[in-house]
């Protein structure tokens, strides 16, 4: 009895969800070393997996774990702004094809949305399933607070921006090389655009250039996004 009471106790503390997350990351981190790097011992997914283990089998209620867990999201936005640091030491190289960024981000983060909530239309799920998809391609916090302002579901479009992430970062490098694409510059804006910061972390281990310009994508599609997605709502009503 004393056993089951201090169970819950500790499922309870705000704290756990923070260690949990930490011990699964670092788990993740290890792992991924061990498998030299392979996209599918991606941390992001292996620690996702390993929390998802731990909620199942302790019977740990996810708004509960998000009591501490929420410690940790708050980072989110000063790591997002820290990648500004990389991007200083491309500025030469960002002058130079700036109106070419800007035009690649524009058709990348609307074909995002378009393609997300095309396909979800297409299958006939339901309109608030439609408006979390359509944040599916930017940074949790900004992808969690347009869904709720325009009628979806945050904790759905979260999963969604994860799923896409992770998707993202398995797949960029590998793609990419079956292309024949070596520029990284154009790799950091693809996976910053498509895969947000869970991309562009992947990418960080690949090449500083890439994951700078990884940075400035994922930064600037999340801003457009949150413009677009409810002017675009308003004009073509789901």
């Amino acid at each position: 009895m004393a056993g089951i009471e201090a169970l819950g106790a500790l499922r309870a503390s705000p704290l756990t969800g923070v260690f949990v997350t930490l011990l699964a990351y670092r788990l993740a981190l290890w792992l991924n070393r061990r498998c030299h790097g392979h996209p599918l011992s991606n941390p992001v997914l292996i620690g996702v997996l390993l929390l998802l283990g731990w909620l199942l089998l302790s019977g740990t209620d996810y708004r509960q774990y998000m009591q501490g867990a929420q410690l940790i999201q708050m980072l989110l936005g000063p790591a997002t702004v820290a990648l500004a640091v990389p991007l200083y030491g491309n500025l030469s190289r960002l002058k130079r094809a700036a109106g070419l960024l800007a035009l690649s981000i524009l058709l990348g983060g609307l074909a995002g949305i378009v393609s997300a909530v095309g396909f979800g239309w297409l299958f006939g799920l339901p309109h608030e399933v439609l408006l979390s998809l359509s944040t599916r391609a930017v940074t949790t916090p900004i992808a969690m607070s347009v869904a709720q302002g325009i009628g979806g579901v945050p904790e759905l479009s979260a999963m969604c921006v994860i799923l896409s992430g992770i998707f993202g970062a398995v797949v960029a490098r590998p793609l990419f090389a079956a292309l024949g694409l070596h520029d990284d510059m154009a790799l950091g804006v693809a996976t910053g655009i498509s895969a947000h910061g869970i991309g562009t972390a992947r990418v960080f281990q690949l090449s500083e250039t890439a994951g700078a310009f990884a940075g400035l994508a994922m930064g600037l599609n999340g801003l457009l996004t949150a413009l677009l997605v409810p002017l675009l709502l308003a004009l073509f009503p789901l």
